[in-house]
Parts: structure tokens; C-alpha cells; sequence
């Protein structure tokens, strides 16, 4: 699971980015894409989102490697980084529902919408997300120097690592020179951390294989029946 998630997280962030490179970053543009192309960026987004999730079992992987020589860097960056992806994902839900209600609403009100909603988010004295959007930055620079320092990982792809930082935050944001650079970055660092743990480890079990196409069944009749409940 562990190199799976190293492999694919990293690799499904730089699809979503790269399927909305065409368009311009910013909210207005964005929506306006998706009411001339809603299957690219539906993809698009959900491809990030998706790649966010994975990352999660992935920077413990990565943590728990630099834990073994450095513990307190191997826990703050862990716990800082998973932190700010957990408000990536909030803000998923809000690119979502945005793109849902732009099909009801139309597209002029919903930017003048997301606009009032920028504002008031810039307004609020307190929210959670808000409060740990930090993380989302400085985790990636804590977790690359643990990285440098325990050993797992080399100086260039530490370096590589950090650059996540660079990862543009916020609702309806889309892809930015950065971004692409940022990722590229991460895919440096994970991917071929990932490759090394499936080529040493060992083969999954019987067992575990069984479990695990139960598990996609299940999800496949969850996804095509619990809808309709």
C-alpha cells in the first residue's frame, strides 16, 4: 500500500494539474472552463483530489523512515504535511459543489458567488481551515529537511521534496507555472522511493489478495448501486 500510494499519489496530482494547464488559474477562468468542457475538468479536479488522498499514506511512509534516526522531525513534518492535506481536501469539496451549482445557477452567478465567498473567507477572524492553511507550505519544507537529515532520502530529491511548497492553495485554483513545478518535484522524491519498496518487499499473501478484491468489488457494486438508495 505504502509504495502504491508513493507511486500514484504523486502521479495523479501532476494529471490533474497538467489536464487544466490549459486554462488560467484563477476562479473566473476556471468556471468558465467547466462549462465549456465539465468532463476535463471534473477529471481534472478529481484526479488531484484523489492524488491528495494517497499522498497521506505515503508522507507516513516517508515520516516513519525519517523517525527511525530523526523521530521529532519524522513527526512534525508527517503530522504538518498531512495537516495541510486535509485542508486540500476541504477545499475540494468546495471546488465540487461550485461546479455542481454553476450547472444550475449559471455561470455569471456563480463567480459573482465564489467572489463574495473569497471575500468572506479573507474577512473571518477564525475557521480551522483557515487557521491550518500554514501547513500546507511548511510541511513539505520540515518533511524534505527531515528527509535530508535522517537519510532517506538524498540531498537532490529533498530539495525536489520541499518544492511542494510551492503548490498553489485555495478555492478554484487551478494550474500555475509552480504547480507543475511542484509536482514534478514530488513525483523526484515519492516515485522512485515507491518503486524501491515494491521491488524489496515482500508478495502480498493469499489472504491479502482475496481481501483486497473483495474490497474493489465491493466498492464497484458501492459505486454503481448506494446511489440509487
Amino acid at each position: 500500500m505504502s509504495a502504491i500510494s508513493l507511486i500514484c499519489g504523486p502521479a495523479l496530482l501532476m494529471t490533474g494539474i497538467l489536464l487544466r494547464s490549459q486554462f488560467h488559474f484563477f476562479f473566473p477562468a476556471q468556471l468558465a472552463a467547466y462549462t465549456r468542457h465539465p468532463a476535463l475538468i471534473t477529471a481534472a479536479y478529481a484526479c488531484f483530489a484523489c492524488g491528495i488522498i494517497l499522498l497521506c499514506p505515503a508522507v507516513m511512509t516517508l515520516a516513519q523512515r525519517i523517525a527511525a534516526t530523526s523521530p521529532l522531525w519524522g513527526l512534525w513534518g508527517g503530522c504538518l504535511v498531512i495537516t495541510g492535506l486535509f485542508t486540500r481536501t476541504f477545499q475540494f469539496g468546495t471546488d465540487h459543489l461550485a461546479f455542481h451549482l454553476t450547472d444550475s445557477f449559471g455561470l455569471q452567478s456563480m463567480i459573482n458567488g465564489i467572489g463574495d465567498y473569497y471575500t468572506a473567507w479573507r474577512d473571518m477572524t477564525w475557521h480551522p481551515f483557515r487557521t491550518l492553511s500554514g501547513p500546507a507550505f511548511l510541511g513539505w519544507v520540515v518533511l524534505a529537511i527531515g528527509a535530508y537529515r535522517s537519510g532517506a532520502l538524498g540531498l537532490g530529491r529533498s530539495i525536489a521534496l520541499g518544492l511542494m511548497s510551492a503548490l498553489a492553495l485555495g478555492t478554484l485554483k487551478g494550474t500555475e507555472p509552480q504547480s507543475i513545478i511542484a509536482a514534478g518535484g514530488l513525483c523526484v522524491a515519492f516515485v522512485p522511493l515507491g518503486i524501491a519498496l515494491l521491488r524489496s518487499g515482500p508478495p502480498p499473501s493469499r489472504r491479502a489478495t482475496l481481501w483486497l478484491i473483495v474490497l474493489i468489488v465491493w466498492h464497484i457494486f458501492g459505486a454503481a448501486f448506494g446511489s440509487r438508495g
